[in-house]
């Protein structure tokens, strides 16, 4: 496996720059949805909504030792005469997983089917209303992981037209 990962990083300078694009690249993109969630809740209209369904789904892979859990909640809601349905519970692309279903269990406890609650909508974005108009930290951690995918390919690069 001689293009391969090791423990010290891509064997090639191929490896290490593309680990180095594709970490710049995930920590763009978590910036970016930070930042896009962060005026959906600055611009958020509120909105009666309707609660369809309920519900934790398991993110679980038949080769990964545990389970991750994420909430989720679909409901309709109507914007400027239009009727829209979502299933965001926070204004972020990249959603929340939760180690424990309990812990998944406690963000939609507030939410009951056949049931009105409040939702908002970035008047940008009308079809991707959210539940709760706080920002989800889970960007920053896709964020994080970019730039220590970027810091390791960029070492490894380094490294590579060094030696």
């Amino acid at each position: 496996m001689s293009g391969g990962l090791s423990i010290d990083g891509p064997k090639t300078l191929k490896g290490a720059l593309l680990l180095l694009v594709v970490g710049l690249a995930v920590t763009g993109y978590g910036a970016y949805d930070y930042t896009q969630q962060s005026d959906a809740v600055d611009d958020a209209v509120a909105v009666d909504a309707a609660i369809t369904d309920v519900g934790v789904e398991s993110t679980a892979t038949g080769s990964s030792p545990g389970a991750d859990y994420r909430p989720t909640v679909r409901f309709t809601y109507e914007y400027e005469g239009t009727e829209y349905a979502s299933t965001n519970v926070y204004p972020s692309a990249i959603t929340s997983n939760y180690d424990t279903e309990s812990a998944a269990r406690e963000v939609v406890a507030a939410y009951a089917v056949n049931e009105s609650t409040t939702a908002y909508v970035d008047p940008a974005d009308p079809d991707g209303a959210f539940l709760k108009a706080q920002t989800s930290n889970a960007p920053l951690f896709a964020a994080a992981l970019g730039l220590f995918l970027a810091l390791g390919g960029g070492v490894s690069a380094v490294k590579r037209i060094r030696g």
